[in-house]
């Protein structure tokens, strides 16, 4: 091993030690478990250290997979954690379903209240979640949700980055370690543009079609009439082939949409964030407007007659 390696495993192991010393003083947690890397690692360690006396709580509402609320019935169950399986209605409140920019401000106070609900019920005082470092670099409102509730971030507080919590979690033998980052199902809809369960089951359908295909990353953005997709940059050649561009053309347009296109700039975190980065002067949002603009090929040319 390298010398800069090693200082890098030294340092990691450093964060290690410290989680564990953090989850062992606060003795029992409820951990608001996704299924994502970052959750399930949390998790991981809080049962590692406080067995019976962590508790996994996941959020089902429209907005969450169901493919996605089962797969985390099975981790949870694999790692011996308790599990709640908790719904929640951020879809009732207007402010939400209206889609604005602080959208996730609505959604992580439903979820993080109802996790604190079942924490007085059961008498745990420490409500924890999987954010971390990295995940400050892209829009988060739902932070000031977290910071109102009291909900606490042992990730974020001792400095774990992304990279860090899928080389802890491949040292522990955690298998969703390399499991591409989650995002609920809203994050699919542009700014603005209003969120219904109609809606959500549509975007689902078309990314359980992909998941079907065993594509690894991927996303179906909502755009009306527009299903945009995004998968990783070394898919594209796969997607675009004519035989799975001739299906899942046909597929999604029996799920609903009229237009199927494929973003060229391949899959990327946020990129319905990328028109919402902190204000710019005028010029220069002038100047980057074009380049914010999603670059879209249809995923099939229909002729049409003049």
């Amino acid at each position: 091993m390298r010398p800069r390696e090693e200082r890098s495993t030294a340092e990691l192991q450093t964060k290690v030690e410290k989680l564990r010393r953090l989850l062992y003083g606060m003795k029992e947690v409820v951990v608001c478990f996704s299924g994502g890397v970052d959750s399930s690692y949390l998790l991981a360690e809080a049962v590692g250290v406080s067995g019976e006396n962590a508790l996994a709580l996941t959020a089902v509402s429209p907005s969450l997979a169901p493919e996605e609320g089962a797969d985390a019935e099975r981790l949870a169950e694999q790692m011996g954690a308790r599990h709640l399986l908790v719904e929640t209605h951020e879809l009732d409140d207007p402010r939400y379903a209206a889609n604005p920019v602080d959208r996730c401000y609505f959604c992580k106070s439903e979820v993080y209240g109802k996790a604190i609900e079942q924490a007085c019920r059961q008498g745990i005082a420490n409500v924890i979640d999987g954010f971390n470092v990295d995940d400050r670099r892209d829009q988060r409102p739902g932070r000031r949700a977290a910071r109102e509730l009291g909900v606490s971030s042992p990730l974020d507080e001792l400095g774990f980055t992304k990279a860090d919590v899928r080389a802890a979690a491949r040292w522990i033998g955690l298998p969703v370690w390399d499991k591409p980052a989650l995002a609920c199902l809203s994050s699919r809809f542009p700014y603005g543009t209003q969120i219904t369960p109609e809606r959500l089951s549509q975007v689902a359908r078309c990314e359980r079609i992909l998941r079907e295909l065993s594509f690894k990353v991927y996303r179906v953005r909502y755009h009306g009439t527009v299903a945009r997709i995004e998968v990783a940059s070394e898919e594209l050649g796969r997607l675009l082939s004519l035989e799975l561009r001739q299906q899942i053309d046909r597929r999604f347009r029996e799920a609903g949409f009229s237009y199927v296109a494929v973003d060229l700039r391949g899959y990327r975190t946020g990129s319905l964030n990328e028109v919402t980065r902190p204000m710019m002067q005028k010029s220069e949002r002038d100047e980057t407007a074009s380049l914010a603009a999603p670059q879209l090929v249809p995923l099939t040319l229909h002729q049409t007659k003049s």
